[in-house]
Parts: structure tokens; sequence; C-alpha cells
């Protein structure tokens, strides 16, 4: 146990009731002894090894994880899946019923006169959602959300595929993520300069391979003269720079170098106008463990030791110009970091000790009703049967239809344990409200609440209230990643040269409701609001999609009602007078000119002839 002087507070101090945990560099005092290998830094063993420990009670393996570090008692441990549970559960309120990715002012473009920036929103939101569904996004998503719920952390990555040409997105176990920070530079809203992805390799002796370390590195530096793939003497493959018939370093194309300073800029498709003289270098190699010792850790591992990977399109992977400004990683929090810190913290983390009473008590409650269902009977007096080959009484069991011969002072007791039992069952109750009370899920979220008890609707809702905080805490936490994330994806399709150039328009992910809700409340404020002038249409619709009404695309939605609003057209032809303007709100194509037909001039009228003439005077 560390000294009172040495108390050590970080993002993983909830774990220092843990004995493992303590000092987990002291030899032998350590649950995962693949962590200290050498190419492991010594800042991320504590990380490491929390990411292990959460992993272990989503599985059920907590018991299995105590066994491990002394607790002789461990694999007598009664798990019931309640970490899982936890997990679960938070994950579905933070993503609630779907996600859907909206850029606003698309909702404009099927309406009146849309300006150029509201067809431009509604083609890249058309794009989004059509790449999403080839990455298949949602699923992504659950993948990486429910790492970033139980760790703290979660990470995204993003590639161009120059064979199916789109970015591809990938999820990384948040324990392969290694960012390198330079001193004083760390800071939950900054981005790193280089950033590692490394894991072990085992060996696999029917193929011949040893044991080895890979690493894959996203690095921002200057732009250099162009490179191509190459072969060392040795027949590693390398990149070398390519260089013209005099000697000198090649630019590539649409580089510019600056004779004053040595300074190579570049012109990305997303920032026209504005000369960029910093690029994105990939690295993905391997080192043999053998040849890394003590003096070597993910950050520093010998380049001459390295055998670097090649692409499917015969580019090696040592440091590849990837021709954007940006490194394509994104981190996901799980909850808000701390001043100055970049790590989130587990759903699990702060009841990680009740989780260890809850495991407890159920334990000791499986034992109770055993006694309970089986009890231990005490007889007196009692005539044994003997087995005749031995002599000696015959064990003694309680069984259905068993009967006892008993002396006239004979007697039978029993041990009564349900009291106890019933004691462990409040208890474990008890336990539940608090971890509803603490991880703020509420017994309402967790489902443990008995609905018919709720005297109100409004009761429930402020039962749920801290539900809704929590909710609302991880999404903000996120809201900002994924629009980062979309961004990279709108940027590396531009560099693709598939997506049109231009400045990159924001693009958000929507999330859906995270609890029921009165839809008929929703869709009479809608009603009210829109006829009161209120609030704009493109509004209302928006809050019945988020309400849960089936509603796929606002737009869309938009223009169906205004094709049926004939009274609202009415309106808009007595306002206006204009008949293609009506047209047009209804959706109607322009009425075709009523040609013009030349009237006939009347004849003039013929004079009348008497038909008697008086004879004159």
């Amino acid at each position: 146990m560390r000294h009172p002087r040495e108390l050590l507070i970080d993002a993983w101090s909830w774990l220092n009731y843990k004995q493992v945990m303590s000092d987990p560099n002291r030899t032998g005092n350590h649950a995962f002894p693949e962590l200290n290998n050498s190419w492991v830094p010594a800042a991320d063993l504590r990380r490491l090894a929390a990411y292990k420990f959460l992993a272990a009670y989503d599985s059920n393996q907590a018991g299995q994880l105590a066994a491990v570090t002394g607790d002789h008692h461990g694999v007598e441990r009664r798990e019931l899946g309640d970490p899982s549970k936890l997990i679960d559960t938070t994950l579905g309120y933070l993503l609630g019923a779907k996600q859907t990715i909206v850029v606003p002012g698309a909702e404009h473009a099927e309406q009146g006169e849309p300006t150029p920036q509201d067809r431009a929103a509604a083609d890249l939101q058309e794009k989004l959602r059509t790449w999403a569904d080839k990455e298949l996004l949602p699923l992504r998503i659950q993948q990486a959300e429910r790492g970033t719920v139980r760790c703290g952390d979660g990470v995204y990555t993003l590639a161009w595929e120059p064979a199916k040409q789109r970015a591809l997105l990938r999820t990384y176990d948040p324990g392969f993520y290694f960012p390198e920070w330079s001193e004083g530079e760390q800071d939950a809203q900054e981005y790193p300069q280089r950033v590692h992805f490394a894991w072990e390799l085992a060996a696999d002796p029917v193929r011949g391979l040893k044991a080895r370390v890979r690493r894959i590195t996203y690095e921002l530096g200057p732009i250099g003269p162009a490179t191509a793939p190459g072969r060392t003497d040795d027949g590693r493959a390398v990149r070398e720079q390519v260089a013209s018939a005099d000697g000198d370093p090649v630019l590539t194309v649409g580089d510019t170098l600056d004779p004053l300073t040595g300074t190579v800029t570049r012109i990305y498709p997303w920032a026209p106008g504005k000369p960029s003289s910093t690029t994105c270098y990939l690295t993905d190699a391997e080192w043999l463990l053998e040849d890394l010792g003590g003096a070597h850790d993910v950050f520093s591992l010998p380049s001459d030791k390295a055998a670097y990977r090649v692409r499917s399109d015969g580019q090696v992977l040592n440091r590849l110009d990837l021709m954007h400004d940006f490194i394509p990683v994104v981190h996901l929090p799980n909850t808000i970091p701390d001043v100055g810190e970049h790590w989130g913290k587990s759903t699990l983390a702060t009841v990680l000790q009740l989780l260890d009473e809850l495991a407890a008590t159920d334990t000791d409650s499986a034992s109770a009703s055993a006694t309970t269902g089986t009890p231990i009977v005490a007889l007196a007096g009692a005539r044994l049967p003997i087995d005749r080959s031995t002599g000696q009484p015959l064990p003694v069991r309680v069984e259905a239809g068993t009967v006892w011969q008993l002396s006239d002072s004979g007697r039978m007791d029993t041990l009564d344990t349900s009291a106890q039992l019933a004691e462990l069952r409040q208890r474990i109750d008890h336990l539940l409200d608090r971890l509803a009370s603490n991880t703020r899920l509420t017994t309402a979220g967790l489902g443990t609440l008995d609905v018919a008890k709720v005297p109100s609707g409004y009761a429930l809702q402020l039962a749920l209230g801290p539900l809704d905080s929590l909710v609302s805490a991880m999404r903000l936490a996120r809201n900002h990643k994924y629009q980062l994330l979309l961004r990279m994806v709108q940027r590396l399709h531009q560099a693709g040269q598939v997506w049109p150039a231009g400045e990159s328009l924001p693009a958000r992910l929507v999330w859906g409701a995270h609890t029921p809700t009165d839809r008929t409340t929703v869709l009479n404020d809608v009603t009210a609001g829109y006829e009161g002038g209120v609030f704009s249409l493109e509004t209302g619709v928006r809050m019945l999609q988020e309400a849960g009404y089936p509603i796929e695309d606002v737009a869309e939605e938009i223009e169906r009602i205004q094709q049926r609003a004939f009274d609202q057209a009415a309106r808009l032809a007595d306002a206006t007078g204009d008949n293609g303007a009506v047209r047009k709100y209804l959706g109607l194509p322009e009425a075709d000119s009523i040609p013009t037909v030349p009237l006939v001039a009347p004849a003039e009228p013929a004079q009348s002839v008497p038909l008697f003439t008086p004879p004159a005077t």
C-alpha cells in the first residue's frame, strides 16, 4: 500500500481500492503481465489495466480476476450480469431510437427559391447519408459507443480507399490508442501532432512468424518533396525521394516551393486561396519483440528495425503523404474531461465498489437459499440404517418420503435460514436502488420502478430528471466529435476528387429521443404553434421527427404537406395574385401560357330599308 504522501489521484483513481492498481509497475503485483512489455509506456500502464478491469466486469469475469490477484474465494463469486446491463442500458439511452445526419439549410432546398447554399447543403446531406449507408454507420456507432461507455474512451479512424472511392470508417480498441503530446500541449480540446495505434501480434510457429508489435502512426509535418515506393539493399520496402534528371527533388503536382524560405505549400480543395504548408503522413510497420529492448517504447521504436507494410495499390506505408492537413482520428470521451485532461470516465467507474458489494450479496444469497431449500436437519434418538457389509451407519439424506424411527426421547430439529435469505434480498434491493441513484440512470430508467404506482406522467418525468441530465452531458461530450468526423469525411472525398471542392459545410449527428415521448402533446404543440405563427413549418416537422414520428426527411415531408395545403395556397393567391407562385407552392409544374385568340371586328350595321314609304305630300 502506498504511503499517504504518495496518494495517487488521476483519471483512474477510482480503481485505487484494488491492490494491484495501487502500484502497477511493481514486479509480480499486476494482474496483466503482458502489459509490462518494454514497448508499453509506463505512463499508460494504469490506463490499460483499467480497461482490462472494466472488460472483466463486463464479461462476468471479475471473480476470476479476483482469484488471479490473490482472492481464493473469487472463483465462488456469483456475477449475474449487472455491469453488462448498466452498460447496455446507458448505451440505449445515449443513442436513442436512431441517429440522423443533418446539414443545416438542407430542408430549404425544396421550398420557394432556395439559395445556392441551401442546394449545396441538401447535396452534401444526401452524399453523407449515402456514405453512411455504405459504411454501416449505425453499426459502427454501436461498436464504438459501447466500448466508450464501458472504458470511458473510444476511437474512430478514417482512411481513403482508392479501390472503393470512398472513406472507410473503422473503430479501434482504446487500449491501442497512444496519442503523443508535446510537453505542456495536452488539452481535451487540442489535437496531438502525432497519434499511434499499437498492439502485439502473437507468434505463429506454423507460418514461421515470431512475436511482433504493429504500430500505425499518423503525423502532421511540413510538406516535402514527392516520394515513391522503393527497396533497400536487403530487400525491405521503403519510400524514396523522386529526383529529376539533374538530381534535384521533385515536388508533387500542385505543390509550390518558396525559393526564399524553402517552404513547400499546397492548396487543399476545402480551403481555396489559402496555401498550407502542413500535411499528414501515414506509417504502418512491424517490429520483432526480440529486437526491442528496455530503451524503446511505442513512441521511440527504432526505424532501422521496422518492416513497413504495403497498401493494396502498391504504396509503401513509410511516411506516405495522405494529401490532407489533418489527422483522420477522432477520440470519443464518454464524459466531459476535466480541465487539462484528455481521457473520459467509464459509466462503471464510480459504482465499481457497489457492483462488488452486489456480487458479494448475491453470493451470500445463493448460499442462504441453498440451506433454506435443503435445510440442515439434526436428529436425536433415531435408528439409522446400517451398512450390512461394513456395519457402519449409512449417510442420512433428507429426501421426499424419508421416514426415521425415533425413540421415545427422540427429536428432529431443522436450521431455518429463511429470515437471513429475506434480509439478503432486501439488501439486494437496497443496493440496486443505490446503483440507480449513483449512476443517474434512476429506477425508472433501469426498469425496476413499478410504473403502476406512479401517480401521473409529470411525476414520471420528474423521476427521469437525473437520466435526462446524464444523457445531455454525454451527448454534449460527443456532439463536436461527430461534427469533426463528418467534416473529415467530406474533406477526404474532396481530396480523392470525388466530391466538388469548396469550403466544408457544417454537418451534425442528431440523436433520437431517449425516453418515451407524449406524441399527442407534441403534435398539439406543433399544430398550435404553426397555426399561431410562433414557429415555422420546418421547426414543427423537425419536432415531430424528434418525437418519434416516422419522418425520414424533413424537406420531403414539408413538400408533401405543401402539395395538399390548398387553404394556404388560396390565401397566397389572394395576397399576391400570382398564379405562378401558387403553383410553385403546391409543387405543380408551370402552366402553359394561354394563346391569345384575336377577336373578329364587328361589322357595321346595315342601313335599314323601310318596308313602307309614305307618299309625298
